[in-house]
């Protein structure tokens, strides 16, 4: 009796197909979402960089309220990407 070697058999180079070009999808959907998370960084940036287009003369207690909010939403990502504050462990 003749035993099929399992690393050479046409379904094992499928699962290997398959394997790869599920690889190849995961990191294609990976770099798109990174461009994602970079284009909001410089809008973000940006943004900042113009003082919430605040001027000094109109700002309020409103305005410390949002920016309240943007850096409570900021601190989420920021203690999920660093293991920190209810991320850590």
């Amino acid at each position: 009796m003749t035993r099929l070697n399992p690393i050479t058999t046409p379904r094992h180079q499928l699962r290997a197909e398959k394997a790869a070009r599920n690889r190849e999808a995961a990191i294609n959907a990976f770099i798109g979402k990174k461009a994602e998370v970079d284009d909001m960084l410089a809008r973000l940036q940006s943004l900042c960089d113009e003082h919430f287009n605040c001027q000094p003369d109109e700002i309020n207690w409103g305005h410390v309220g949002t920016l309240e909010h943007y850096a409570s939403l900021l601190k989420r990502i920021t203690d999920s990407a660093f293991s920190e504050g209810e991320h850590a462990e």
